[in-house]
């Protein structure tokens, strides 16, 4: 079982229908459609999976033979086109056991890796790493930010043997590191000695009051004083007014409340830093990246507004291949595919220019029309105006 080469390209509707399983484990799943989208760089390359209606669960799969990855890398790579602009929605894949039941696949199917980009919102644009070990899914601790426009990208995750991994956007690597640092599939390695207790004559105070320093005689005066330059206005009437008295200004000689100055601590002897010792729960496992039984790759997914393309899906044990193929699908129609949108806002920009044209034009021609109409009413009301002097 050497996981050596398994592409699914869905060039041909007939690779769609005859590879592809959608899941009867609910009726109101979400359709997917073959199709290269609304813009493309090769309109038959292009073609993939389209999720076509809004608001709904989509769940389909593909079978490949059973393999293994052990002692060999694994590298799942495939394309994900958000061409509708993606408000709230998943473009990830699973990778499930053989022994997977296509038909009835849904979300609390058991799986062994969950792998690409996930939008909702402007706080939710991630990319997923999720892991299967031990019956349980572990999330990866970091935060790798995905693509979010419109375009095709290509996502590659690469697991190695010696439990380290690689995610790549568009051939280019975005992050890497040890399963058992950026994952929590194990205990930590040390933990605080339960039996150990900060001294009670520790002193974590760095600095202290300099015992030696007084504060001046002079110090406390008010904040506050009133105005010796205020005199009491003229008209001021006591009986009326009450007792005058002068307003409140800053006092000059105030200095603010006295603090003694601050000198190194001789007890001083540092933070005190709880020992640790061995974790007796961990257990080093060198085979966390290694999955016995992988057969199927599928889609499940939520989705609020439906249009996102899936395409180029490769499962192989070589990176330098997973490059390559990279390059020559993704790759290969990215420009062009860049192209013909910029083409189709320009088309686009120019029909709104024109239909703004004539919107102005009309709305000219109306204002001309309601003039003339207007001039022509008041000719009118002249003549009869003139008819009733007459018959006065």
């Amino acid at each position: 079982n050497d996981l050596s080469y398994a592409f699914f390209s869905m060039n041909s509707i007939d690779a769609w229908k005859s590879r592809w399983v959608e899941s009867k484990h609910k009726s109101d799943y979400g359709k997917f459609v073959h199709t290269a989208g609304k813009f493309y760089g090769d309109v038959e390359r292009n073609k993939g999976l389209q999720t076509s209606q809004d608001a709904r669960f989509y769940s389909a799969s593909s079978r490949f033979e059973s393999v293994s990855n052990k002692d060999q890398a694994l590298v799942i790579q495939f394309t994900v086109k958000h061409e509708q602009n993606i408000d709230c929605g998943g473009g990830y894949i699973k990778l499930f056991p053989a022994d997977l039941n296509q038909e009835e696949m849904h979300g609390d199917s058991a799986y062994n890796i969950m792998f690409g980009p996930d939008i909702c919102g402007p706080g939710t644009k991630k990319v997923h790493v999720i892991f299967n070990y031990k019956g349980k899914n572990h999330l990866i601790n970091k935060d790798i930010r995905c693509k979010d426009d419109e375009y095709t990208h290509l996502y590659t995750l690469i697991v190695n043997p010696g439990n380290t991994y690689e995610v790549k956007i568009d051939n280019k690597k975005v992050e890497s590191g040890s399963l058992e640092e950026d994952f929590d599939f194990l205990p930590p390695k040390k933990i605080k000695d339960p039996d150990a207790e900060k001294p009670d004559d520790w002193d974590e105070k760095e600095n202290i009051d300099d015992p030696e320093d007084k504060k001046p005689d002079d110090w406390d005066v008010a904040e506050n004083i009133p105005d010796p330059d205020a005199k009491k206005p003229d008209d001021w009437d006591d009986e009326m007014d009450g007792e005058w008295e002068p307003p409140m200004v800053t006092n000059p000689d105030y200095k603010g409340e006295w603090k003694p100055k601050q000198i190194d601590n001789p007890a001083y002897k540092g933070k005190w830093v709880h020992p640790e010792i061995d974790n007796p729960e961990y257990t080093a496992d060198p085979e966390i990246y290694q999955y016995a039984s992988m057969g199927v790759i599928g889609l499940d997914l939520w989705q609020v507004k439906s249009g996102t393309i899936f395409d180029n899906f490769l499962i192989t044990n070589d990176p330098k291949l997973a490059e390559e193929v990279g390059n020559e699908t993704w790759g290969a129609t990215k420009d062009p595919e860049k192209k013909m949108k910029d083409s189709l806002e320009e088309e686009e920009r120019k029909k709104r220019d024109a239909e703004e044209v004539n919107i102005k034009e009309e709305d000219e021609d109306k204002e001309e029309r309601d003039e003339e109409e207007y001039y022509d009413e008041e000719e009118e009301e002249g003549e009869t105006d003139s008819k009733l002097k007459d018959e006065l």
